[in-house]
């Protein structure tokens, strides 16, 4: 073998041969189409042979490129074999500000630990997104609309529903129910740290004439059973958040509240790739 064949390559073609798409094969290497391409081409290039049929609809292998994956697929499961043994000592840190979704989380990390043998570390920070871009977190669980940090890339999960949370001396106990065109009306509490609803989240004419703010999902909560204000969450809070002076209230035509994920590409690539299969795998079921 060329000492010019790099992991890098072995891994690309291993995955095109699998789905006999570049396209699917670029999806699980977490690269671009043209990435992945280029990469193929240097392994052909460095071993002067062509390993893939491009010339029909779907890809195929050449004779020599079935040969080949055969060795490939062997030095790989060596490799991760041995990659296993050593993970058993490697923690992947998975930051949240509050509330990680479930059953999500707990059916992510089962599948995510099972199959690698890596251990997830669950750590609970205001700024997710800030502790990301100080590297103390290899991915970042953020709610919201939000700003990704320069060169991270990021992973929409699915949608969660909003509430609409009161005091139990508030008033709108009494209505029942809340529409999102009338929040405007009432003082509205947000976290300006992690909050996934603040006036960014409507229109300049119809934003709440009066914002509490808060910096965590705590000081929120407590300012909210307060009366200081209402606040809108989504609604995996009613499930679990326990609070005496809160009252959970109908928010109807409140547009959902996406969940993703955040990661930079050059932090331990291997289990953050697998563990945003099982991520996807899991929010798919």
């Amino acid at each position: 073998m060329s000492m010019d064949v790099e992991l890098r390559h072995l891994r690309a073609f291993a995955s095109v041969a699998r789905h006999r798409s570049f396209s699917r094969a670029a999806e699980e290497l977490l690269i671009t189409q043209p990435a992945l391409s280029r990469t193929i081409a240097q392994l052909e290039g460095n071993l002067s042979v062509r390993l893939l049929d491009r010339s029909s609809r779907h890809v195929e292998l050449t004779d020599t490129g079935a040969e080949f994956l055969v060795h490939v697929e062997q030095v790989l499961a060596t490799l991760d074999q041995a990659l296993a043994v050593a993970r058993h000592r490697v923690t992947l840190r998975l930051g949240f500000s509050w509330l990680l979704p479930d059953p999500w989380t707990q059916r992510t990390v089962s599948r995510f630990e099972e199959s690698t043998g890596a251990t997830v570390a669950l750590t609970r920070t205001d700024d997710p997104l800030q502790a990301l871009r100080r590297r103390t977190l290899d991915i970042a669980v953020v709610r919201g609309d939000f700003d990704a940090p320069r060169g991270a890339r990021t992973l929409h999960l699915f949608d969660e529903p909003r509430i609409a949370v009161c005091s139990e001396h508030c008033d709108l106990t009494r209505l029942g129910r809340l529409d999102w065109t009338d929040v405007q009306d009432w003082p509205l509490v947000v976290n300006t740290v992690s909050g996934t609803t603040g006036p960014w989240s409507w229109p300049a004419d119809q934003r709440p004439k009066r914002i509490i703010e808060t910096a965590n999902y705590d000081e929120w909560l407590e300012t909210v059973a307060a009366g200081r204000g209402i606040g809108i969450v989504p609604e995996v809070a009613r499930r679990r958040t326990q609070h005496p002076a809160v009252r959970f209230i109908p928010l109807t035509g409140a547009p959902a509240s996406p969940v993703s994920l955040v990661h930079f590409p050059d932090a331990q690539r291997t289990l953050i790739r697998r563990f945003l299969d099982a991520a996807v795998r899991t929010a798919a079921e």
